[in-house]
């Protein structure tokens, strides 16, 4: 042992150098914005173990993590949580950071194991060891990141194990091999991909062996690897014990089509990442993110073994060394390939996919070691080491000079001149690690005050922002919405602005590169400044807010204001000049829709405004593109009434639990006697398009055929002093062919459900005259060139009816070819689609076609079958 460190004395002085470094600069990192969630992965995944049932992994499995298995989220929870017993947020923390480091070190010693497996040189392995640990980004990364970096170094320890069983070609070798790749999918399905490749090695390998045995060996070998790896995955997954198939089907779609929607900067555009990547995304991530010499060296590697696959293929595929590079060569083509052709959702810069860096790293080493052994030798050798030396040099001084905000590494290959141009191509702090610095900084600038922080990172009181800082600084941070003076306010605008609100003193720039820009106002100064500022002029409108105009801010302020004027959100809509001016980047989230014909920035008064001295005022930014008009208002009991009288001398296009009336491009939901759970239950609103091309988002668009613009009463509507719930809704501008809404039940079914074309038809049934074409359940009439069908006395059931309509051409070359097989084209339809059920009377119009007609068959049908049925022939002879 004694010996072998003493061969060892390099890697054991870097490790020690690492740890070091990474101890004494552990706090110095703050946590991401999802660490609570894999902790709660890492818990579930021990409870169920534990014996508490499937409960304790409905949580996990039913959000947005449930793709990331917990094989090293519940052994983090376990050892610093339920062994050490951690409770205060920060030594949690600090103990996650500690072991999420020490693995990534785990992962330098895999990578100089398989260097020096591969070459033999300890010098090559050193150098590859340092440069898988000195990457910039992934180094932040491996402190706060238990998603990604441990991906990552579980990949290097797969490809070692991959490597080690192919040289060694022992059953042993390969069941090891077959554990390492099972745990890695446990981490990342995408794993998949490695556990894919070794069973191609092994076929190849099969068409390599001449004789039974070897073939016998060969398969048993890639049998015993691929029953591991499936054993592994199995066994460290509980989610799949109930229903494996079904579990593994859903993690395969979550893959290719993963539920978080995130807008993602990128050169200067916004993705929308569930559409997948353009196929630059990856390549420019990785290139301008990398050191530049890596990349060339991983370049020269990748051509060399190139060009030795295409010069003596089969010597390739059956060498060991070159086919192991050739397989490194292949990874990274084919996983951004992947990405982009299953629309894969990749975001936040190239994090997911940190774990290319591997091969990338490894066909550095391969063009390393080419270089410095090709003929004439010295003077490339030179040049080959001066670059590896060069890429180190690099990765050093930039961890030094920006540290600790490494994870906003950016090289050379981008312009960095200016924060401001840089922040405003590309996404930079995205899990918000300057939060924690920054709010550090506040409180020692501003010893005797209280710091407000607010926003969506807040868990419970603090959240993320201040889980890292000491017990005494957390004691002075609270989320509150009503000030004193002298107080401190952490100021967040959402996101997509992107900038201080208007006027704001004492800027904070927390990160490199401009990575994150916040603002720290004493409120009173602020929004009371802001209120006067306004007051001097006329305000836009006088109503329970009086609202202005300043530059670019929307000023909203009421004296002697309650808790109760603050509880309503506050819609704001505003309609440009041009339409093209809306951002169609943000076009596929709720706020920024711009398919409605204006762009929504509705509000919390919690998140924008403040009370002060009895007086509530509140700030809202404005586009800067030329603005025709704004809409604005507050969802408070007294606007509800207002809504409220603004139907009732109408008739409803539905009655259910919730009447629903249809204005132009709004609905107005409206119930009396109104329940807690009637304002509580969630509402849906599913609107279908005229036109497929013309929905918000393209993907719901592909899976359902709708718009889904599900909302609730909180962020809608507002409930009356009377105890009716009221809501208004604005529909999208396209044209729509019909809208399904109701409530869901806390089961999930539908606790009242309606449906209903947009339009009413442009028919008066006194006005027609003559006999129906039929009478049944529903007369039939001909008007024109359609069929109207009315019954008096409908009742609900009835209506909820399927109506089928069958219609026989004179000339059956006239049918569409997709009715030909019948004889018939079939325009079955619902009352909803076609119609209206109002006063007692159902009516439904149906458009027949324009050629000649032999005759129809009309009536309504369910699962049991015709349930009243009608045939005639036109009487003018169509």
């Amino acid at each position: 042992m004694a010996q072998r460190a003493r061969r060892h004395q390099a890697l054991v002085a870097v490790c020690a150098v690492f740890l070091l470094v990474g101890v004494l600069t552990l706090d110095d990192y703050g946590a991401s914005i999802d660490a609570w969630a894999q902790i709660a992965t890492g818990n579930a995944a021990l409870d169920y173990l534990a014996g508490e049932g499937e409960g304790a992994l409905d949580q996990a499995f039913s959000s947005p993590h449930r793709n990331y298995g917990a094989v090293f989220e519940a052994p983090l929870v376990l050892l610093t949580e339920r062994v050490l017993g951690l409770e205060d947020s920060r030594d949690v923390f600090l103990a996650r950071h500690l072991l999420t480091h020490l693995f990534f070190l785990a992962g330098g010693v895999f990578c100089y194991l398989l260097v020096l497996r591969l070459f033999g040189s300890r010098l090559l392995a050193l150098v590859a060891m340092l440069l898988f640990l000195l990457h910039p980004r992934i180094y932040a990364h491996s402190f706060f990141n238990s998603k990604d970096v441990p991906f990552l170094v579980a990949f290097m320890i797969a490809l070692w194990l991959t490597h080690r069983a192919f040289r060694r070609e022992t059953l042993g070798a390969f069941l090891l091999c077959g554990v390492g790749v099972g745990l890695l999918v446990n981490l990342r399905v995408m794993g998949i991909a490695l556990f894919a490749a070794v069973l191609v090695l092994r076929l190849l390998d099969l068409a390599f062996v001449g004789n039974a045995d070897g073939r016998k060996r060969v398969l048993l070998a890639g049998g015993a690897f691929a029953l591991a790896a499936v054993l592994a995955y199995y066994a460290s997954l509980p989610i799949l014990w109930t229903d494996p198939p079904g579990r593994f089907a859903e993690l395969l779609g979550v893959l290719s089509a993963h539920p978080i929607e995130y807008a993602n900067l990128f050169r200067g555009e916004w993705l929308y990442s569930p559409n997948g990547p353009p196929l630059a995304y990856v390549p420019v991530w990785v290139g301008i993110t990398t050191p530049p010499a890596t990349l060339l060296l991983a370049a020269a590697g990748a051509v060399a073994l190139a060009w030795r696959g295409l010069r003596r293929p089969r010597e390739a595929l059956r060498d060991g060394p070159v086919r192991f590079g050739l397989l490194l060569v292949a990874l990274p083509v084919a996983t951004t390939v992947a990405v982009v052709l299953l629309e894969n959702n990749v975001y936040s810069g190239w994090r997911q996919l940190y774990f290319l860096y591997a091969p990338l790293l490894l066909l550095a080493v391969f063009g390393l070691h080419g270089l410095t052994r090709a003929r004439p030798g010295r003077w490339l050798r030179a040049g080959a080491y001066a670059l590896a030396g060069t890429a180190l040099a690099v990765a050093v001084v930039s961890l030094a000079r920006i540290h600790p905000h490494e994870h906003n590494y950016f090289s050379l290959l981008v312009d960095r001149t200016t924060p401001e141009g840089l922040s405003s191509r590309y996404e930079l702090d995205y899990w918000r690690q300057s939060y924690g610095s920054l709010a550090g900084n506040v409180l020692d600038d501003h010893p005797a005050a209280t710091l407000f922080l607010r926003g969506p990172l807040l868990r419970g009181p603090l959240g993320v922002i201040g889980d890292m800082l000491p017990a005494d600084d957390r004691a002075r941070i609270v989320s509150v919405t009503e000030f004193r003076s002298g107080d401190v306010n952490l100021y967040r605008l959402p996101r997509f602005f992107r900038a201080c609100p208007h006027g704001a003193p004492g800027t904070y720039a927390a990160g490199v590169y401009g990575s994150t820009i916040e603002c720290v106002v004493d409120p009173v100064a602020y929004f009371g400044g802001l209120r006067e500022q306004a007051r001097a002029t006329e305000p836009l409108s006088r109503s329970r807010f009086d609202a202005w105009r300043v530059g670019n801010v929307m000023v909203y302020a009421r004296d002697g204001c309650t808790r109760e004027d603050m509880a309503g959100s506050v819609f704001l809509r505003v309609y440009p000049i041009d339409p093209g001016d809306l951002p169609d980047q943000l076009r596929e989230f709720p706020d920024h829709r711009a398919a409605y014909g204006f762009e929504k920035r509705d509000f919390a008064f919690r998140e924008l405004g403040t009370r002060i001295d009895g007086d509530c005022v509140a700030v809202a930014l404005l586009p800067d593109y030329p603005i025709a008009r704004i809409e604005t208002g507050q969802y408070t009991p007294d606007w509800a009434e207002a809504a409220r009288r603004a139907v009732a001398g109408s008739e409803p296009r539905a009655r259910s639990r919730f009447d629903v009336w249809l204005d132009e491009r709004t609905l107005t939901y409206v119930r009396d006697g109104c329940s807690a759970e009637d304002a509580d239950a969630r509402f849906r609103l599913h609107v279908y398009p005229v036109d497929q091309s013309d929905t918000l988002a393209p993907r719901r668009r592909a899976e359902h055929g709708f718009d889904n613009l599900d909302f609730s009463l909180r962020e809608q509507g507002a409930r009356t002093e009377g105890g009716s719930c009221v809501a208004v809704v604005p529909l999208p501008a396209y044209p729509i062919a019909h809208v399904h809404t109701g409530q869901f039940a806390p089961d999930g079914g539908d606790r009242w459900d309606a449906r209903f074309a947009l339009s009413l038809p442009e028919v008066d049934p006194a006005a027609l005259t003559g006999e129906p074409l039929a009478r049944a359940v529903f007369d039939v009439w001909l008007d024109g060139g359609a069929l109207v069908y009315v019954k008096e006395g409908c009742t609900e059931a009835v209506a909820a009816v399927a109506f089928f309509l069958h219609v026989y051409p004179v000339d059956e070359a006239d049918l569409p070819d997709a009715g030909r097989e019948h004889g018939f084209e079939n325009r079955d339809f619902f009352l909803w689609e076609r119609g209206m059920r109002t006063d007692g009377r159902c009516l439904a119009v149906a458009p027949l076609p324009g050629w000649p007609i032999a005759r129809v068959e009309t009536g309504q049908h369910d699962e049991t079958g015709r349930l009243w049925t009608a045939e005639f022939a036109p009487p003018d002879g169509r």
